[in-house]
């Protein structure tokens, strides 16, 4: 058994191939695309304060258009609304780069662009994400679930540093532009599927209400959401990282970007090192064990005072969290049926972007009423101590094998 990730599904299937490579160049122009916005506001306000409403400006209308995305995902064909979402982001790319070659330069735009890219993000990713069992055997998916996260991951990491290198050297014209070019291999992949209607989509009519009280009654597919936010919600270090690097390391600017890196990089190892993931039939105690591993790496970072002990287990987290996302996703595309994998990859979307903001949150106001090390330590211990809890509450979930799905 090979430990390295399985490349098998982009072998097999030339939609899937496609698809793949069209969404890691796509997303490592909007990670450009991000840091440019970010550094053209502050280059117009000289505010921090505006800097963090850019992430406001795309968090609301990725919740509220998230579950919205996923009920018209379950409803009409999912290639011509993953294209044309596709289309729409290319559009703000262009606009972006032909306002700043005008020198149209205001703040207000760059809020609106912002709005609206997340908006297309949010009718975009369910309809993507719903498509993968279509394109793919169920055996395959743990595998193609691998290839994303190292797709997300590097364009994480990738992105951003390009994008600094570009405005540095030719400008918010230039990250702009290549951005809008690059759209042009997740659209080509889009133009190559097949229909993608979902199933039963004679109803005519899918309602976000509906896929809430489906998965209120499905207790598997619900705790893969429980299990998340033990993770994002209680053990979320990022806001400490600025005040740690310098109280605990001794540290600047710098560190704190190393540190900011450090579960990007392990994600991203947990992605390439995934190949054992596709033998692995107990989705749901794997789900566990990675969960309480986030959350026990998170609480041993919290007593470092060695920034490589620090990286290190910020790293493992970052390998953890890669390897619960992997088994919660591929729970979600083969226990969910197809007319409802829409609206509950809307929930997936609304959970990735809300949770991790409540985490920062809370991390952040523990640090300021008692000290970081409780923050980080007494989280982490809290997260493994919630999702025990949670799966002493549904055995069954402990229990889920892959061979014989039950939402």
């Amino acid at each position: 058994m090979s430990l390295l990730v399985d490349v098998g599904p982009l072998r097999t299937s030339p939609h899937y191939r496609r698809l793949w490579f069209g969404n890691t160049v796509s997303w490592v122009g909007q990670g450009m695309t991000a840091l440019a916005i970010s550094l053209q506001v502050y280059d117009l306000t000289h505010s921090t304060f505006s800097v963090g409403l850019v992430g406001l400006c795309s968090l609301v209308p990725l919740v509220v258009f998230g579950l919205y995305g996923g009920a018209v995902a379950d409803t009409v064909d999912r290639r011509l609304l993953g294209l044309g979402s596709a289309i729409g982001s290319a559009v703000l790319s262009l606009a972006l780069a032909s306002a700043a070659f005008a020198g149209f330069h205001h703040v207000w735009f760059l809020y609106a662009i912002v709005a609206l890219q997340a908006v297309c993000a949010a009718l975009n990713s369910p309809a993507r994400s719903a498509m993968i069992p279509r394109l793919l055997e169920p055996a395959q998916l743990p595998a193609a679930n691998a290839l994303n996260s190292m797709t997300m991951t590097f364009g994480t990491l990738v992105g951003p540093m390009a994008g600094g290198l570009i405005v540095g050297f030719w400008g918010y014209q230039a990250a702009y532009t290549i951005d809008a070019v690059a759209f042009c291999a997740s659209l080509y992949a889009m133009w190559r599927l097949p229909s993608m209607l979902p199933d039963r989509v004679g109803a005519k009519r899918a309602s976000v209400l509906d896929g809430l009280r489906f998965l209120g009654t499905r207790p598997n597919l619900r705790m893969t959401f429980f299990s998340d936010f033990c993770a994002m919600i209680l053990a979320h270090p990022r806001a400490l990282f600025p005040a740690v690097a310098a109280a605990w390391y001794g540290g600047d600017a710098r560190t704190t970007g190393m540190l900011v890196a450090a579960p990007a990089v392990g994600a991203f190892l947990g992605g390439l090192f995934s190949g054992w993931q596709g033998k692995v039939h107990r989705h749901g105690l794997a789900v566990l064990i990675a969960v309480s591993a986030w959350g026990t790496a998170v609480a041993v970072f919290g007593l470092t005072r060695q920034l490589w002990l620090g990286l290190l287990f910020l790293g493992l987290a970052g390998a953890a969290d890669t390897v619960s996302m992997v088994f919660r996703n591929t729970m979600l595309q083969v226990a969910a049926p197809d007319e409802m994998r829409g609206r509950l990859q809307g929930v997936f979307i609304v959970v990735v972007s809300g949770g991790p903001r409540l985490g920062d949150f809370l991390a952040g106001s523990v640090a300021d009423l008692a000290s970081p090390t409780v923050a980080a330590t007494g989280g982490g211990v809290a997260c493994v101590v919630a999702v025990v809890l949670l799966g002493l509450k549904w055995r069954g979930f402990a229990r889920y094998d892959a061979r014989e799905p039950t939402p």
